[in-house]
């Protein structure tokens, strides 16, 4: 009887040190999801770091100028395109009424989609919040712009730190493993570091592609908004599958706006763009940097939305890619250091 009262007790404990955990790990999962991103912009940045270590440069300053390489690119990217863009808006919204009277006045005399879009604003406008509504709500997107700006400098902190101490995590992890296993354990973490680090240097590659060339051909067929359209169509490239079919999607919906010619031809621009995407880009450029199947990357990203939600959708495929990765190992018996991934932008000596 004391033996298996023993037994149940150690049980129990168990039991309710696993749900323990799990609901900690639960509750932390923005701050691991946050601590992954930090690893996988690490990853990206590594080899960089690594070559000016070569020619001498001080990892904290390559650390340093990837930073400010990062904050150059988007400085320009805000100095070349918000004017242009905001060009764009204000030219669209020339004829658009600006008193709820002249909205009314619309609304009753347009036909078609101007007539639905204008009706719909009438609706929205009748359930406007009162001022202290707007001033609670102002408050509330302040504080959540305060919240992903802190978010941003975690990750980009932990990326830092984790370019210094990424070789001493190893080394612990490692030395805890078995003797037999020592190797394939460091040559798995070393391959999982080059397909994170590929695959954010290849997804840069695909983002600033498909936004030039959308915009430019948006702009020759005359869409309206065509820069930020384009630039939206690049954006969610970061979202696999999904994001491409909603760029199509906002692309066609605009083009509406101005007339079916249009919108057929923005429609034919993203169809193009995405077939030379997948037949030339992405072979030359990514190749299988994660080994991940469509069909299980677009599972992966659908799961991980609706149990985590939007954000986490960002980090599904280089979640995927690690989990694969370990299971090619552990169950398949592959040998990690045989493995071949792309090296992006960079010299494969060097991604080691």
């Amino acid at each position: 009887m004391a033996d298996t009262a023993r037994k149940a007790f150690v049980a129990t404990v168990v039991v309710v040190a696993v749900i323990a955990v799990t609901l900690a790990l639960w509750k932390l999962k923005i701050v691991i999801a946050l601590v992954f991103l930090g690893f996988i912009v690490a990853a990206a940045m590594r080899p960089g770091v690594d070559r000016l270590a070569q020619h001498k440069v001080p990892r904290p300053v390559g650390v340093f100028l990837h930073y400010l390489a990062v904050a150059g690119a988007i400085a320009l990217l805000l100095w070349v395109v918000v004017p242009r863009a905001v060009d764009q808006v204000g030219a669209a919204l020339g004829d658009v009424p600006t008193t709820r009277h002249e909205l009314n006045k619309q609304a009753k005399h347009s036909t078609g989609l101007k007539h639905e879009l204008l009706t719909g604003v009438q609706r929205r406008l009748k359930k406007l919040p009162s001022a202290g509504g707007v001033f609670h709500g102002a408050v509330a997107i302040g504080l959540k712009a305060f919240e992903a700006l802190v978010g941003i400098l975690f990750v980009f902190a932990t990326a830092a730190y984790w370019i210094f101490e990424r070789d001493r995590a190893i080394d612990l992890v490692v030395s805890l493993a078995p003797g037999k296993h020592r190797r394939v354990v460091r040559d798995t973490w070393e391959l999982i570091d080059l397909k994170l680090g590929a695959f954010v240097r290849g997804q840069l590659l695909l983002i600033a592609f498909v936004a030039t060339v959308l915009s430019l051909a948006f702009w020759a067929i005359g869409l309206p908004f065509w820069l930020l359209v384009g630039l939206s169509a690049g954006i969610v490239e970061i979202v696999p599958v999904i994001g491409p079919l909603a760029a199509g999607a906002l692309a066609v919906g605009v083009g509406l706006t101005e007339s079916w010619h249009v919108a057929l031809a923005a429609g034919i621009a993203v169809l193009v763009v995405r077939l030379l995407e997948d037949y030339v880009v992405i072979p030359r450029v990514m190749g299988h940097v994660t080994g991940l199947s469509p069909l299980l990357v677009l599972v992966g990203v659908t799961a991980v939305g609706l149990l985590f939600g939007g954000f986490f959708v960002l980090l599904a495929t280089p979640l995927l890619a690690v989990l694969v990765t370990l299971l090619d190992v552990i169950v398949r018996d592959r040998e990690p250091a045989k493995e071949d991934v792309p090296a992006l932008l960079f010299a494969k000596e060097s991604e080691g």
